[in-house]
């Protein structure tokens, strides 16, 4: 049971760490609400298990050339950076009461799964560490607890994904306008500053090659 709950816990650190999709979940908290925010994490999570299954079946060469690569950076960079501006643009409209804006919640699922499943650094991620996984749970419990664990790292995501949305959700509800229009504005920022990382990326590998 300590190694499940251990599993678990690599989840929460595979989702906490600050980046796009945070970003654009505390944006989407303090502007619709908490499912919004809940099915941007739900995207993102779908495109982790994407690559976890990627990993699992070991075509990892497909995506690991410079051509998949260097596509993954520059149209990763220009989603977010087209989000950031979106959110920065709509910044002045978020108002401190309990009306939500009604960004259909497809919507907000396709920004969350964009924005991770044409993020390099997540493949990273499951290459580096739900790769080294695999073949530590594969030699020390047998095949048959892969399904096990893997259930636990979602778990953890998943339980990730619900705490950003509850706390970007309430932060409409404790803060003023202007705050919540700083956070927006500032989120919106975090985002480009995102984008043109990615997108900075992908010229030094379409130059190089």
């Amino acid at each position: 049971m300590n190694i499940f709950f251990s599993y678990i816990l690599l989840g929460l650190s595979l989702a906490a760490p600050i980046g796009p999709v945070n970003a654009a979940q505390l944006d989407r908290g303090i502007k619709g609400g908490f499912f919004p925010a809940w099915f941007v994490g739900l995207g993102a999570i779908t495109a982790d298990a994407i690559y976890m299954l990627i990993v699992y079946l070991g075509v990892v060469h497909v995506i690991d050339t410079p051509f998949v690569k260097t596509f993954l950076w520059l149209f990763g960079g220009f989603v977010l950076i087209y989000t950031g501006i979106e959110s920065m643009v709509s910044a002045k409209t978020v108002k401190a009461s309990h009306e939500r804006s009604t960004e259909p919640l497809h919507k907000s699922f396709l920004a969350g799964f964009i924005m991770s499943i044409t993020n390099p650094l997540t493949i990273l991620f499951w290459l580096g560490i739900y790769g080294s996984v695999l073949a530590k749970t594969a030699t020390q419990y047998g095949y048959q607890a892969l399904i096990l664990y893997s259930g636990a790292i979602f778990i953890g995501l998943l339980s990730w994904d619900i705490v950003m949305a509850a706390v970007s959700s309430s932060f409409r509800k404790v803060l003023n306008e202007r705050m919540l229009t700083g956070i927006a504005i500032i989120s919106g920022l975090a985002l480009i500053g995102f984008g043109i990382y990615f997108g900075t990326q992908g010229i030094i590998i379409l130059v190089k090659y």
